[in-house]
């Protein structure tokens, strides 16, 4: 016999089985879709951020195009700055030794003592790149001025108390605190004043021939900072006094010493002496390969050997024109590494007193030269030379070094040279070009008074 179940109980009894199934089956999917909403939302603020990642690689590569770095900041949100700089000036003492590196400081003068000792007292401006920023942290804290000086070797008579304008600029070397460090500096510029040598009335003095000499300069110092305004420096220094080998003589005078001064900070803040805790983006350098191109000219004497073996000087001076074109690689923000043709006509190059050359009378026309300088064809007179060159790169200021050696030339223009160079920016492609030219690492050629151009120039500008 069957028994029959009423289909309505049949149809209860299945869905009492089944809805814990149900249920559960619901929260799962309940939750898996929450889960894929985060997801999504997760997934949308992923690629907001990777736009705006996009879009600042493109304000970097269009700052590259253009050479700059607009982006160049903090990486966080800073406080207002509203100076660039900081301005600052400095009072200093430098009491000095001199080399006795001619019979004139080593005591054969009128006085009949030697020359030993120098004083000069300094007063300088400059300005500098604010702590925290692209500028300081590539350059090291560089700064940047001029300065007057006043010098007294306790001789005026004989030697003067010249007066010193100059240009300066110094960065860190080591920092050991935020208020200690160890800096450079190096001065170049004009004296004027000196007491030069005078056949009639100063004819004791072979160190300076003339009235304005350059003025050269470099040392390193302690900087310490006493507190938002005052900084205090100590520490030792070269000086070199010389006129470029234009007229004779020219020994020049050597001094070296201690420094010691206060320098007075116009508008810098406390936190400049603080450590930051955040540090400026510095992008990648652009490595690249530029040309420069100098063109120089300068005046120069000329000391002749004659017959008794003596050299004596030329009477007047002569003209000194050349070129010099580099391409520079330039490796990273501060140097620059290349290869140099240098090309010069110098009008003193194998002047002989012999009667065998042309007579040609240098005298400047004054009549009083007691011999005849006799100057040779121009082709005794032309070099081209080959050197090594390297640039420390700085703002505002490039130096230059270089050695080399003239592959073609003939007599005096044969053998190694060494130039030193200061180039000074005018414009992004433009700069000014103060050198000097040594022959076998000592002996005195001539000046290079410059311009020069700087061709595919991709050198990034610094925000500062």
């Amino acid at each position: 016999m069957r028994v029959k179940i009423p289909r309505r109980e049949i149809i209860l009894f299945c869905s009492a089985l089944l809805f814990p199934v149900a249920s559960l089956c619901a929260q799962e999917v309940g939750q898996e879709v929450k889960e894929v909403r985060q997801d999504v939302e997760q997934l949308q603020q992923d690629v907001r951020e990777l736009r705006e990642e996009v879009r600042r690689l493109q304000e970097e590569l269009h700052g590259f195009r253009r050479n700059s770095f607009p982006q160049c900041g903090m990486d966080t949100v800073a406080p207002y700055v509203p100076h660039r700089f900081i301005h600052r000036l400095g009072i200093e003492a430098r009491p000095q030794y001199v080399f006795p590196t001619n019979p004139f400081l080593q005591g054969e003068n009128e006085r009949w003592k030697p020359i030993q000792s120098s004083f000069a007292a300094h007063l300088k401006y400059s300005f500098k790149f604010r702590p925290n920023t692209c500028a300081d942290r590539i350059y090291g804290g560089a700064y940047q001025g001029f300065g007057l000086a006043v010098t007294t070797f306790g001789d005026r008579k004989q030697l003067g108390d010249p007066v010193t304008f100059y240009v300066f600029q110094g960065a860190r070397i080591a920092r050991f605190n935020p208020r200690l460090s160890l800096n450079y500096e190096w001065n170049f510029g004009l004296s004027a004043g000196w007491k030069p040598y005078d056949n009639d009335y100063n004819s004791y003095n072979g160190a300076v021939g003339s009235r304005v000499n350059a003025y050269l300069n470099a040392g390193i110092y302690l900087n310490w900072s006493l507190s938002r305004y005052f900084d205090f420096i100590i520490g030792g220094d070269f000086t070199h006094f010389s006129n470029g080998n234009t007229k004779f003589p020219n020994a020049g005078v050597n001094t070296t010493g201690a420094k010691i001064g206060l320098v007075y900070n116009f508008n810098r803040e406390e936190s400049d002496l603080t450590k930051s805790l955040v540090k400026p983006y510095i992008p990648r350098f652009p490595r690249h390969i530029s040309y420069d191109l100098v063109l120089f000219g300068s005046w120069r004497r000329k000391g002749v050997y004659v017959e008794s073996g003596k050299q004596i000087a030329s009477p007047g001076s002569y003209p000194v024109a050349g070129f010099n074109f580099a391409p520079m690689y330039n490796l990273n923000y501060k140097l620059r590494f290349g290869v140099s043709l240098d090309g010069v006509y110098d009008g003193s190059a194998n002047v002989y007193t012999e009667d065998r050359i042309v007579e040609y009378d240098y005298d400047g026309g004054s009549g009083t030269s007691g011999r005849r300088f006799l100057v040779p064809g121009i082709q005794h007179q032309l070099a081209l030379g080959l050197s090594g060159r390297a640039e420390y790169v700085m703002p505002f200021f490039t130096i230059n070094v270089g050695l080399g050696t003239n592959v073609l030339g003939r007599g005096d223009l044969r053998g190694l040279y060494q130039v030193f160079a200061l180039k000074i920016d005018v414009t992004r492609s433009s700069f000014l070009h103060i050198g000097y030219n040594l022959q076998n690492f000592q002996t005195p050629n001539y000046l290079m008074l410059g311009l020069g151009f700087r061709f595919n120039n991709k050198y990034p500008k610094v925000r500062h």
